[in-house]
């Protein structure tokens, strides 16, 4: 058995090891999302239970290729697709959505986001159509698009608690349990795991003001921002880190987007989705609830993020709300804001993207300025600078 080492004894070792006695600044590193990160854990204040999903098991979504049908059991189509039975279908935009023919033997899930990313606007119409399809989930709360933009965690998870409310007020409470929330997540590993999970919290504190106690449906996508045209290898490292977290996290469906950004096709599809089977039969990974339960650092990071969002949720709505603050321009200024600070540190080193700004050949070709905009919320990757 190990001896019990006193916190004093080994604040001492550290102490001499790196030869200050302030080894706290130097073990500490600051973060965008302001959040406090110890160097060591050894308890959490307030435990969390395990927060469970929706689905028993993480589906693994694979776009639609007819080679595919025999061993792939859930599809992201983006046009129809006949005689497919006992699939889980993820069906991806409006006009498919209308002249899909639906199978008893298949379940169908909207990917579908009703609101307009400029005016702001929700179409009332198209949400009544999907809501009258005989879908298990029909309207999607997407802020993928928010994290592409380069908005914070905590401004993603006050977006879709906000988007969600909108909903609410046109469509009643009875919507909770058809939403699904379409996620993006990105290369900062615990930080996600953690945003998933308050993902959880909030949605479930946000739906017991209305009574009712829903686990959110979270689809999640691997993240574009983080990733660069000319190294398709580490884009396929970085996303598969991005699935792992994804399922640690807790999230009901993955998807990856292929790891060549312009010379796409089918074999590089292929590979993308392989990366979650490997992850799911390999690691075993994609079954469990709630994989990251009593993990001290990472419990603490997701209540921080789960109060920040809250609070930042509860001043939005009290400035009008999601769809106030995009038509007066708040959201898409507090976003650039956001973004342009991210990018900054990946041009200062901060923020290390290998090949990108660490080991490349840098010569900056835009400025942040250049690349972001005030006015519009539009997905950026940080690698563009320098492309």
């Amino acid at each position: 058995m190990f001896e019990k080492v006193a916190l004093q004894d080994w604040e001492n070792l550290v102490k001499k090891q790196l030869k200050t006695d302030d080894i706290y600044k130097v073990l500490s590193k600051d973060n965008l999302e302001n959040i406090t990160v110890k160097p060591y854990y050894d308890t959490v204040e307030n435990p969390l239970p395990n927060l469970p999903k929706v689905e028993e098991s993480t589906h693994l979504v694979s776009k639609y290729h007819e080679s595919a049908e025999e061993n792939v059991f859930a599809f992201l189509l983006d046009e129809n697709v006949e005689d497919l039975t006992e699939k889980v279908i993820f069906v991806n935009n409006a006009d498919l959505a209308e002249h899909i023919s639906l199978e008893d033997s298949n379940r169908y899930f909207s990917l579908i986001d009703i609101f307009s990313g400029e005016s702001g606007e929700i179409n009332e119409q198209l949400g009544r159509e999907l809501l009258a399809k005989n879908f298990e989930r029909n309207i999607a709360i997407d802020i993928s698009l928010h994290q592409n933009a380069g908005a914070s965690i905590v401004q993603q998870l006050s977006i879709a608690l906000g988007k969600a409310k909108d909903v609410v007020e046109i469509f009643g409470a009875e919507i909770l349990s058809k939403l699904v929330f379409k996620v993006a997540v990105g290369s900062h590993y615990f930080f996600e795991i953690a945003k998933i999970r308050a993902l959880k919290l909030l949605f479930f504190q946000f739906s017991k003001a209305y009574n009712l106690e829903e686990i959110p449906f979270i689809f999640v996508e691997t993240s574009l921002r983080n990733k660069s045209k000319a190294d398709p290898e580490n884009n396929l490292i970085r996303s598969t880190l991005e699935l792992s977290a994804a399922m640690i996290g807790g999230a009901d469906a993955v998807f990856s987007n292929d790891y060549q950004l312009e010379k796409s096709d089918s074999v590089s599809e292929e590979i993308s989705f392989k990366q979650q089977i490997v992850l799911a039969y390999e690691s075993i990974i994609n079954v469990f609830d709630d994989a990251a339960n009593s993990s001290y650092f990472v419990e603490d990071v997701t209540q921080q993020l789960a109060t920040k969002s809250w609070q930042a949720f509860l001043e939005m709505e009290e400035n009008g709300g999601y769809c106030a603050l995009l038509k007066s321009g708040t959201l898409q200024n507090a976003i650039y804001e956001h973004a342009v600070k991210e990018q900054n540190w990946v041009e200062e080193g901060r923020i290390k993207i290998v090949g990108v700004n660490m080991y490349p050949k840098l010569e900056k070709k835009k400025s942040a300025e250049e690349m972001y905009s005030n006015t519009e919320i539009k997905a950026v990757r940080l690698a563009e600078m320098f492309e």
